[in-house]
């Protein structure tokens, strides 16, 4: 979906509830090309997603693209209806293939069950997303620090440098590590943050699914980096100014994010409990009068160094505690600053998590890559009850020796270092590492042959993000970002075959193009990326294509395999017809045919080889027309 110029693509449902309702919708709809069978399990699952009132419009069944006649009747529709009544939408309705006696149908049903109605609305916190991932704020969320380039000289240089596969890496690694949300931050001398940030969000979205903060005083970087963030975010941060109200609370209402309320003003940090709540509820107060609600604020009640203003630690915490009582709103805290100038910060830093967890810290901003801080959280949490019969401490520390010495960087420290060793061509494509893919394939060619690679390596490692797709456990972002990846392997070993004389590696020859009259491309250009990445040399006709031209392509590139796409059911005979072009010509040539409105028994029956309901399948079937040919 598209909203203020950003489009949503590949949203869980519980992802797309969070964000829409952060931007303040009245309403969700769903008018898909399905029936009401086939879209009742996401009904459910938006309706408890979310207490937006919503509405529901199905099909008449499914098209028959042969007739164009759907598959269910009035009588069926309406007994099947009768299921959605009990979710307590807003509207029901029809869409393809209903009519009158459908209507009448529905109006049946809703009058005999009763008024239809939104149902009880639901007490509502605050909660953040990405494309894929919702985060409730109903326990104790680690936000990791490690990309803020405040104290670790290499991320400035990196942000310096354009080096974003640093960036990346460390990304990857706190989403390891345990954190839930990571806090985006390129405020580096002599950057433009407006150009930077929205470069990173964008990078960092490719890599890992977790929900982002985005750090920045500078509003203009903001908003650049809102408008491409998919999901409902974190702003970092608001202050009592009325300036700093002003310019940033507007955005966090136009794109229904979250935001940071900093109890400081023009006079500074206060230095008294109450002078920081006064500033909170200032906060809190403006941000309802325009209309953003008031549990999308999060109170930072300001951590002061230890070092110098000892009185302020329990100044810090009293507001903490305070917030929480007087307003129920969540907080946040940058943790590590309150040990800056002492010995031995980590002490003081897991010590000072501690107490501000049982005042009602919610999101504490650490380093996920510190043990003892991690285990302070999951210790907590399961102490105070939120960890139900500590399942997730014995899952993770059954086996924790004490003592250990941390897998990455402590807090405070100046630079940043990642986890052991992660130089398998597997992992490095699963995370989406260009670079790193490259590395590891040369790696590889010390000890094995090109072929070798590609079959035993390459190609298994983007099977299994294939599987992962498939099963739901990865989504189409991550997909494209994994093949991009093995693509990177690929060119060091085409490097390697041309620089020894070698045969280059293809697959084999595709010709794809979305057929006469269609102008929809975006499943096709997904199939073509992918399959590229497994291989394929692939001839992109691009959209609305006459037969004519695909048998000329064809003939021009002595291609095995044609893959068509149709998205519109007027357009099936300009598919069927391309088929019957290419096999009068080339009758070896396989054809893989796809499309929202293709089902496999129509497919083969204008004369495809196969049927391919998405990108995995396409690979999938043409791996097997070159082995069939």
């Amino acid at each position: 979906f598209e909203k203020d110029g950003r489009t949503f693509t590949g949203c869980s449902i519980e992802a797309m509830a969070a964000t829409l309702e952060g931007l303040g919708v009245n309403a969700i709809g769903i008018n898909c090309s399905l029936g009401p069978k086939e879209i009742m399990p996401l009904a459910k699952r938006l309706s408890e997603a979310t207490d937006i009132p919503t509405f529901f419009k199905p099909n008449a069944g499914l098209p028959d693209p042969a007739t164009r006649e759907y598959d269910i009747s009035a009588e069926e529709f309406a007994e099947t209806m009768k299921e959605y009544v009990a979710l307590g939408p807003m509207f029901l309705g029809g869409c393809c293939g209903t009519d009158p006696d459908f209507i009448r149908g529905l109006r049946k049903i809703a009058d005999e069950s009763g008024a239809v109605s939104c149902g009880e609305k639901k007490e509502r916190t605050a909660r953040i997303c990405s494309a894929t991932k919702v985060v409730e704020f109903d326990h104790t969320v680690v936000c990791g620090e490690r990309l803020n380039p405040t104290g670790k000289k290499r991320l400035k240089q990196a942000l310096l440098d354009g080096d974003m596969n640093y960036v990346l890496k460390q990304a990857i690694a706190q989403d390891e590590q345990g954190a839930e949300m990571l806090d985006i931050n390129v405020g580096v001398p002599g950057i433009d943050e407006a150009e930077v940030l929205p470069k990173v969000i964008k990078a960092v979205q490719t890599v890992t699914n977790l929900p982002l903060q985005i750090d920045s005083s500078n509003a203009e970087a903001v908003e650049a980096a809102l408008r491409v963030y998919n999901g409902k975010a974190i702003i970092n941060s608001v202050n009592g100014e009325k300036a700093s109200m002003e310019k940033i609370l507007p955005l966090a209402k136009k794109y229904g994010a979250c935001v940071i309320g900093l109890t400081l003003d023009e006079d500074g940090i206060p230095e008294s409990t109450e002078k920081r709540i006064e500033v909170a509820e200032k906060i809190l107060d403006e941000a309802e009068r325009i209309g953003l609600p008031r549990e999308d604020v999060i109170i930072d009640c300001l951590t002061l160094t230890a070092s110098a203003q000892q009185a302020g630690v329990r100044q810090t915490l009293d507001a903490i505690r305070t917030v929480k009582e007087r307003f129920g709103n969540k907080t946040t805290l940058g943790v590590s600053n309150i040990s800056f100038g002492l010995p031995s910060r980590p002490l003081v830093n897991k010590t000072f998590l501690v107490m501000a967890l049982e005042c009602g810290l919610d999101m504490p901003i650490i380093d996920p890559g510190n043990d003892e801080m991690m285990a302070a959280v999951a210790t907590f949490e399961m102490l105070v009850g939120r960890d139900k019969n500590a399942v997730r401490y014995i899952e993770k520390y059954a086996d924790y020796q004490v003592g250990r010495t941390s897998t990455a960087q402590t807090a405070g420290s100046s630079d940043d270092k990642t986890e052991a060793d992660k130089g398998s061509v597997f992992y490095t494509i699963e995370k989406g590492l260009e670079e790193e893919t490259a590395a590891a394939t040369k790696e590889l060619l010390k000890e094995h042959d090109e072929l070798e690679i590609v079959n035993d390596y390459l190609i298994p490692a983007l099977d299994k993000i294939g599987k992962g797709f498939e099963t739901g456990k990865i989504f189409l972002p991550q997909m494209i970002q994994a093949a991009t990846a093995a693509q990177a392997g690929f060119e060091v070993i085409k490097d390697s075959m041309r620089a020894s004389g070698g045969k280059q590696i293809s697959l084999g020859k595709v010709v794809i193009a979305t057929v006469k009259g269609d102008v929809h491309d975006i499943g096709k250009n997904i199939v073509k990326v992918i399959m590229e990445n497994y291989g394929f040399e692939m001839i992109d006709l691009g959209k609305d294509v006459p037969p004519e031209t695909v048998v000329e392509a064809v003939r021009k590139h002595d291609a095995q395999i044609v893959g068509l796409s149709a998205l519109m059911t007027t357009t099936l005979p300009s598919m069927e017809e391309t088929i019957r072009q290419v096999k009068a010509e080339r009758p070896e040539v396989k054809i893989l045919a796809g499309g929202a409105v293709l089902t496999e028994d129509y497919a083969a029956k204008i004369g495809a080889d196969y049927y391919c309901k998405d990108a995995m399948k396409a690979v999938e079937a043409a791996k097997d027309a070159i082995g069939a040919a």
